[in-house]
């Protein structure tokens, strides 16, 4: 594994609603909907069954940041209707609440992406330097 991914990437990277999830029935007094987890469930078997195809080290390195990006849209996309629902509901406590958890998952996006493009930059470096040498 490429060094440090695991550190950066791992102890962030869950699959599931946000820990600190609101619905917008509590919000109105009403008792949350059961959620159906099929949608992480089906995430959790494709990135499995398709990371195992993959036999090249720094091309797994890639597709397991790429889905942990993929998924953490998925929850930044969550934090966002949650704050709308906050704010409609005039709990702009939880708004903000909601909003300092959302800066850091826009955070870790960032931090996914530097890596992708250190890994990208290092790959062709080494392919540079080969061509060269040969």
């Amino acid at each position: 594994m490429v060094p440090g991914i695991a550190g950066r990437v791992g102890p962030r990277l869950r699959v599931g609603p946000p820990a600190n999830s609101i619905s917008a029935s509590n919000f109105r007094g009403e008792q949350p909907l059961k959620i159906n987890g099929r949608l992480n469930e089906v995430f959790a078997e494709d990135f499995r069954r398709e990371l195992a195809e993959i036999q090249n080290p720094t091309v797994r390195h890639l597709f397991i940041l790429a889905k942990a990006s993929h998924l953490i849209h998925f929850h930044i996309s969550e934090y966002k209707t949650l704050i709308a629902a906050a704010d409609l509901s005039g709990h702009y406590g939880v708004g903000v609440l909601l909003e300092s958890c959302l800066a850091d998952k826009l955070a870790f996006v960032e931090r996914t992406r530097r890596l992708i493009q250190n890994i990208a930059a290092s790959k062709v470096a080494e392919k540079i330097t080969a061509r060269s040498v040969a």
